[in-house]
Order: C-alpha cells, then sequence, then structure tokens
C-alpha cells in the first residue's frame, strides 16, 4: 500500500450503524480528505497490522491521522474537524474528559448490532465514492 497522506477512517464494514455515519461523513466531506476502510476490507487489515491495533480488541471506529490512531470518541470527534458546516463544532468536545466522552461511545458501539443492525456483507461504494475507500 501507498503512504496515505489523508486521514483514514477504519470502520466496521458490517455493522449498518457504522455505515451510516461513513456515508454521512462522505456526505459532510465536500473536500473529500477523509478516505475509508471496513476493518474486513484487505487494506483495512493491512492498516490494522500496520499499527499493531487487535480487531477482536477493539469496539471502535478509528481514525488514523497524520500517523497518529485514535480510537472511540476520540476518532469520532476528531473526524468532525474535516466535515463541513456547524459539524466542525463538535470537534471541540474533545475538551470533555475522555474516560466521560467514551463511557457513552461504549454504550452505543457495546449494543451497535442489537439497535441498528449487521450487515452479511460489507458495503460496496457506489462508482462516485469508489475512490474514497482503500483497496
Amino acid at each position: 500500500m501507498k503512504t496515505i497522506n489523508h486521514p483514514v477512517i477504519l470502520f466496521d464494514g458490517i455493522c449498518t450503524f457504522c455505515n451510516f455515519w461513513v456515508n454521512f461523513a462522505i456526505k459532510y466531506d465536500p473536500k473529500k480528505r477523509i478516505k475509508f476502510a471496513p476493518f474486513q476490507s484487505n487494506a483495512g487489515q493491512l492498516l490494522l497490522s500496520q499499527h499493531h491495533i487487535a480487531i477482536e480488541s477493539i469496539n471502535s471506529v478509528i481514525l488514523i491521522e497524520n500517523g497518529k490512531v485514535f480510537t472511540q470518541s476520540s476518532a469520532a470527534l476528531r473526524i468532525c474537524k474535516y466535515l463541513s458546516g456547524l459539524w466542525k463544532i463538535f470537534f471541540g468536545l474533545l475538551i470533555i474528559p475522555k474516560f466521560l466522552r467514551d463511557f457513552f461511545y461504549n454504550i452505543i458501539a457495546q449494543h451497535r448490532y442489537r439497535w441498528f443492525g449487521k450487515k452479511e456483507s460489507c458495503m460496496v461504494p457506489t462508482p462516485e465514492v469508489r475512490e474514497r475507500f482503500l483497496d
């Protein structure tokens, strides 16, 4: 895989809730700065391995930004700075202590399949956004 000069969101490709948020990020990132890779993809597996992340231990979206790995609420809120409109203000919520932010994040993450569903396979990006997904 070539060097990636964009932030990358790694996500659970079979999670309905995760796919909703990926589509949301695509819609509100008109500058197309963010790239995406499902955990289950070759690119996702390679990035997880390169950053020494065991998928079994992660219950979170992952943001890789400038070589640093962010998980849970830190990843979600840092993604907001790339979005257009008022979504950028959520980046400021990073001032809330991580243990408090992650407490609420983890409740949703632990119940995401039960509350929102699970797909049989990873999402297939439309031709319009295919370039935003890593191979």
